[in-house]
């Protein structure tokens, strides 16, 4: 059984008998407790109870998939009681429909599928307020928005298809509330690990760039050591203060191994690609490179974007760099 997860909106159904029901609208589907079955059916509460008891009993639905609770304000006599209910999704209520051969049944379906149908299409399913201010602040997310608004629109899309547009903006939220706050500078450290598998020196790293000049041919300025800011940038990752780490985690660390070796120039040539290398190396040998299925958590794009963002930051901008980077390697990820 489902546990109560997207907040529901309510919409109002009202049958040809003028009876009134506040219809739960989430997880693209409707839900209506069996107290409200019995109002739309005109049926006792215990029928509607057996109805519900061999649909499932029958193996009819799944009962996991198609009931949720949820938590609603009853009032009792004089008294408003919050208690836990269960809400039945739109494909048990057409069941009780068909087995009660109510016509009031085939009206709440037509219903229904409209509802779902604007809900689905036209993106009411999306937090329309918190897409709104993403949509102000980043032009690229408004002129998605305004396209499929307008395919939409036009009825040229299936509901899955238009549901399937929709969800791929909901699946990049993570990605906007890092970009919205990055926006408000209020970017913090979070979901990160403090297992730390491998420390990297300077020898091992020295051999790291050698084997990385054979495998791609680099000249003999690449990897070649200006002076010793090499050094200072694999120190630096592991400073204590206080006697504490100044990065305490394995992710801050490989954020700011990142940002020292490439804003050091402590190479002759080959800076940004040594230490976009030695960054992958780092989070690998931590285990934190592949997500459990063996996929990467950090595309080659987004590593040549990162990479790119900090080489033209400023200095004053590098503590909100390292926690950009820090945010796309993180356990959220």
């Amino acid at each position: 059984m489902r546990q109560e997860g997207e907040a529901a909106e309510i919409v109002i159904y009202e049958t040809p008998d003028g009876i009134t029901i506040d219809v739960a609208l989430a997880n693209d589907t409707v839900w209506l407790t069996a107290v409200q079955l019995a109002e739309l059916f005109q049926n006792t509460r215990q029928n509607i109870g057996l109805h519900l008891k061999h649909i499932f009993e029958e193996g009819e639905l799944d009962r996991n998939s198609t009931v949720r609770e949820t938590s609603l304000l009853q009032k009792e006599g004089s008294r408003n009681i919050r208690r836990t209910v269960e809400q039945y999704s739109l494909d048990v209520i057409i069941s009780v429909g068909y087995r009660v051969k109510s016509r009031q049944g085939t009206d709440f379906r037509i219903w229904a599928n409209e509802v779902l149908k604007t809900y689905l299409v036209k993106g009411y399913a999306l937090n329309e307020k918190r897409l709104q201010e993403k949509v102000e602040q980043y032009e690229s997310l408004k002129k998605a928005v305004s396209l499929i608004t307008s395919v939409t629109s036009s009825q040229a899309l299936s509901e899955d298809e238009a549901k399937g547009l929709l969800r791929i903006l909901t699946d990049y939220t993570y990605a906007l509330d890092i970009l919205d706050k990055y926006d408000h500078q209020i970017l913090e450290i979070e979901a990160t690990s403090r297992s730390h598998l491998f420390e990297i020196n300077y020898t091992l790293a020295m051999d790291v760039i050698r084997s990385l000049r054979d495998k791609f041919g680099g000249s003999s300025l690449f990897g070649n050591e200006k002076d010793n800011s090499f050094q200072g940038s694999l120190a630096a990752i592991y400073q204590t203060f206080a006697g504490k780490d100044l990065y305490p985690s394995v992710e801050e660390k490989a954020a700011n191994l990142l940002y020292f070796v490439i804003k050091n120039h402590s190479f002759s040539d080959g800076n940004k690609r040594i230490a976009a290398f030695l960054f992958v190396w780092f989070l690998e040998k931590n285990g934190l490179l592949y997500h459990a299925d063996g996929s990467r958590k950090l595309a080659d794009n987004a590593l040549v974007a990162l990479t790119l963002m900090i080489a033209e930051s400023k200095p004053e901008e590098k503590d909100m760099m390292t926690k950009v980077v820090v945010s796309l390697i993180n356990a959220c990820n």
